[in-house]
């Protein structure tokens, strides 16, 4: 399918120049990549709980941020990018250090120039964790 070749082609690049980045350090893995989801997993661990030793809803964040981006920039044209220019969260549960938890981003409207998408995060098992929306911005990459 040309639609799949083209998004794997584009996400080919980009895992050539993703390195050393917040999804990095967070663990942040992708799952898949297609033209209306794209899911990636995260670790609970020592780089990703709070001090109580629960997931930090920045971690969360962080990675409903990542998928959602990810999600609009295969949709943006070869010379754009795609930038959060808001995103809210509702923390649903606690997950312990030592789980893993599974995100899922699908675009809500995908427009010229802003997307919203919606994630969710749930644990391995399917239990929701967290549920966010992602506006972004599609901008030329020389902005």
């Amino acid at each position: 399918m040309y639609v799949q070749e083209k998004i794997r082609d584009k996400v080919d690049r980009f895992m050539d120049v993703s390195q050393k980045n917040m999804g990095d350090a967070l663990g942040i893995k992708f799952l898949s990549f297609k033209e209306d989801e794209v899911k990636g997993s995260m670790p609970v661990n020592e780089n990703t709980v709070q001090p109580f030793g629960i997931l930090h809803g920045g971690a969360s964040v962080a990675l409903a941020e990542t998928l959602a981006s990810i999600g609009a920039w295969l949709h943006a044209g070869e010379s754009e990018t795609a930038v959060g220019v808001e995103i809210n969260a509702n923390h649903i549960r606690a997950i312990k250090k030592g789980e893993k938890v599974i995100g899922t981003a699908v675009p809500v409207k995908t427009g010229r120039k802003v997307h919203v998408w919606e994630v969710k995060i749930h644990t391995e098992e399917g239990k929701l964790v967290c549920v966010s929306r992602c506006t972004l911005m599609i901008i030329s990459r020389e902005s």
